[in-house]
């Protein structure tokens, strides 16, 4: 089943074989776990946004029209889901440097995660995007880890593709700032 196309493992599930769906899950559950990290402030409530959007995605499979990339449909879902969430809760979203327990919980993850030898790259590049605003963790999520085109991204966002293009390269830049800001000896390894 890992090997199929994601089209594919749709048609499966709409023809009403259920099981090949956890094969989606378990491609995309980092992604959208890590865009619901980006709105709200801690690891639990994220997992259940999480499972909110991989629910919603199945009830909605039918609607998924292949004209774009189901990760750019299900990451339309998962923000949807999490300003929704957002909403309910009536807050506003703050930077990540005013919540210590935002940057304490991703922390703790990352020493979790080190021990079960994850790739100490994606935790370095997660951390440190923990630490940019918003809109410009959201693009370069969408642009490196869901494997967006700007095209994609500008449909996603609402902005034309060379907004888009320049929101990255600003976001790319802030990034590399607090790269070398935070995590001098690491970010040298990176480069």
């Amino acid at each position: 089943m890992q090997h199929l196309q994601d089209t594919d493992i749709i048609s499966l599930v709409l023809n009403g074989d259920q099981k090949p769906f956890s094969v989606l899950v378990d491609r995309y559950q980092h992604f959208v776990f890590t865009i619901s990290m980006r709105y709200v402030e801690n690891r639990e409530e994220a997992e259940e946004i999480a499972q909110d959007v991989f629910m919603k995605a199945y009830r909605s499979l039918a609607g998924f029209n292949g004209k774009s990339k189901f990760s750019t449909w299900l990451y339309a879902i998962a923000h949807h889901t999490c300003l929704s969430h957002l909403r309910k809760r009536k807050t506003m979203m703050v930077s990540v440097d005013a919540h210590p327990a935002i940057e304490n919980t991703l922390l703790a993850a990352e020493k979790a995660s080190d021990k079960i030898n994850t790739n100490s790259t994606r935790n370095l590049l997660d951390k440190a995007m923990s630490r940019l605003d918003k809109q410009d963790a959201e693009i370069l999520t969408l642009f490196y880890q869901a494997e967006q085109s700007l095209e994609e991204i500008a449909t996603i966002t609402g902005q034309t593709p060379n907004n888009v293009k320049v929101r990255l390269f600003r976001a790319r830049q802030r990034l590399k700032n607090i790269l070398e800001q935070y995590y001098p000896a690491d970010a040298v390894a990176l480069k």
